[in-house]
């Protein structure tokens, strides 16, 4: 029989890391969890996720609450992959419109260079 860990899908990083610091232990923590839970293809609703649409099919914010601090990782979650568009601290109510177009961004470029397409510069 296969471990559980094999039949995860992988996580791809395209851009930031969940670190302390800045995040605390166990925002971190969490956020390893959360990762794990899309990575076995669980679905993650409020108040841990919201779906991004504006970013894109598939696409979702994590929401890490931290002492002192708002988290958020915008992933998509394919059928064979968990990618990671972007890692930022959360300072308003809206996500900024440039997070959005550089996570819309890397996420094309990715689609390109898993086509056969180009790079990955983000």
């Amino acid at each position: 029989m296969l471990q559980e860990s094999f039949l995860d899908k992988p996580l791809v990083w395209l851009h930031g890391e969940v670190r302390s610091p800045p995040l605390s232990k166990a925002a971190r923590l969490e956020a390893g969890v959360l990762l794990r839970r899309l990575q076995r293809g669980e679905l993650v609703g409020m108040p841990h996720a919201r779906a991004m649409p504006s970013v894109g099919a598939g696409c979702h914010e994590l929401r890490i609450v931290d002492a002192g601090a708002s988290w958020r990782i915008v992933v998509r979650v394919d059928a064979d992959v968990v990618m990671v568009a972007e890692v930022f601290r959360k300072t308003t109510r809206r996500t900024p419109r440039a997070v959005l177009e550089v996570c819309r961004r890397r996420l094309r470029l990715y689609d390109a260079a898993v086509r056969g397409g180009g790079g990955l510069d983000a």
